[in-house]
């Protein structure tokens, strides 16, 4: 099936499946937003994608994939601890919430052919989120640099955190660079979307976005080398840009990596492990081990775990976290068998970039942007479908009187 076959609809989908992901919480926006009120509107957007996956694919024609299979089965042990009720009924929401997001992604897994028009879905919707932050730094710098924040970039139109606004920075950063060593679009367009968000993503000061965006891009870049000339041009320059960098800047680039942070501060990844040393510590029971204490708002103790693997542990068991890694080990392994070409590279980029996240950053377990990236690598890494070759009508046979079939042999 060909990109020019894929529904407008789709995309508005695909808008609408960023839209759920964003969050209700993160810094006091220009306009005070109850929270109730956002929840409505990324609640609402889930319901209209599913609605709309729906309309758009009646016939309940999907196509195989092993990553939503996975998502599927990773719900078990969602419904099993959060039938307890030990995180509370939002555990059953929350259950609901990711069922519905695994559906409308069954219903989308119509059009994954391998192609990039779920990545320019991707770039233009994340783009637009950006581009509302820019809007509030313009309005209220003192808004979208909080000193709550230690000066970092936040959301001040809508609640987003320095973290995520890196994070779609990054991705689309890493995208955007793909599609221009790829032709797949113009240098002009590409900077329009890059060097805005190049500065966007300094303003956070977000060293796992940054670290992502720059392995990844390294990673995909590395698989177009051997069979794309503009790639091997551009992995040269990077090297030397980046050598130059570390020699001439090193002072100015550790002091932006550090944001001010103690020895200490830093070395504990601000404060993260000593949460993960208590949730490692807490007692479980042999069904808390297996299959975790239900959904949450991914925390422990009333703090951020700001880790994927141990907030699946906490909340879907060592069931959970092998249905995770089963997911990243699956898309990686299909991505390094298929042949080199810029769909493989664009998927590359999201999976590595997913992964290095993942250690600082919880998301992997409930819907959320890396499961909406994990879901693009999967369309990029589907094989193109099978056209349906058109059978040429039966042409009816004339019957030959016998005097006429004797004349011919004669």
């Amino acid at each position: 099936m060909s990109t020019d076959h894929t529904p407008k609809i789709v995309g508005i989908v695909w808008g609408l499946l960023i839209l759920n992901t964003l969050g209700s919480t993160g810094a006091k926006t220009i306009i005070p937003l109850p929270r109730s009120l956002i929840q409505m509107v990324t609640m609402g957007a889930l319901v209209a994608a599913f609605a709309l996956a729906l309309a758009a694919n009646l016939r309940l024609r999907i196509r195989a994939s092993a990553f939503v299979f996975l998502l599927t089965l990773l719900l078990v042990p969602s419904v099993i601890s959060s039938a307890n009720l030990e995180s509370g009924f939002g555990a059953l929401f929350r259950c609901a919430r990711l069922a519905l997001f695994i559906g409308t992604l069954w219903l989308l897994s119509r059009w994954w052919d391998g192609s990039l028009t779920f990545v320019r879905y991707h770039i233009r919707m994340y783009f637009a989120v950006l581009g509302s932050v820019a809007v509030g730094l313009v309005i209220s710098p003192g808004a979208a640099l909080p000193g709550l924040y230690g000066g970092r970039l936040v959301g001040a139109l809508w609640p987003l955190t320095p973290p995520q606004i890196g994070q779609y920075a990054a991705v689309i950063i890493g995208l955007t660079v793909l599609l221009v060593l790829g032709r797949r679009t113009d240098r002009t367009s590409a900077a329009v979307v890059i060097v805005p968000s190049l500065v966007l993503l300094a303003l956070t000061h977000t060293r796992t976005a940054t670290l992502g965006l720059l392995i990844g891009l390294a990673l995909a870049i590395s698989s177009l080398i051997l069979t794309s000339a503009p790639a091997r041009r551009f992995f040269a320059w990077a090297v030397l840009c980046a050598a130059v960098a570390a020699v001439g800047f090193a002072s100015a680039l550790q002091a932006w990596f550090l944001r001010g942070q103690s020895q200490e501060n830093f070395t504990s990844l601000t404060g993260r492990a000593k949460v993960w040393h208590a949730l490692l510590a807490a007692p479980r029971t042999t069904s808390e081990y297996l299959f975790g204490a239900g959904l949450g708002d991914k925390s422990f103790g009333g703090l951020p775990i700001d880790n994927s693997w141990l907030a699946v542990y906490n909340e879907q068991g060592m069931t959970g976290v092998a249905l995770v890694a089963a997911i990243i080990i699956v898309l990686g392994g299909v991505a390094l068998l298929r042949p080199p070409s810029l769909s493989r590279a664009c998927a590359i980029f999201l999976i590595s970039y997913c992964a290095i996240a993942s250690y600082t950053e919880a998301g992997l377990g409930d819907a959320s942007p890396y499961l909406l990236h994990l879901a693009l690598a999967a369309s990029l890494l589907a094989a193109p479908a099978a056209a349906t070759p058109l059978s040429a009508p039966e042409v009816p046979r004339r019957r030959v009187p016998r005097w006429a079939q004797r004349s011919e042999v004669t």
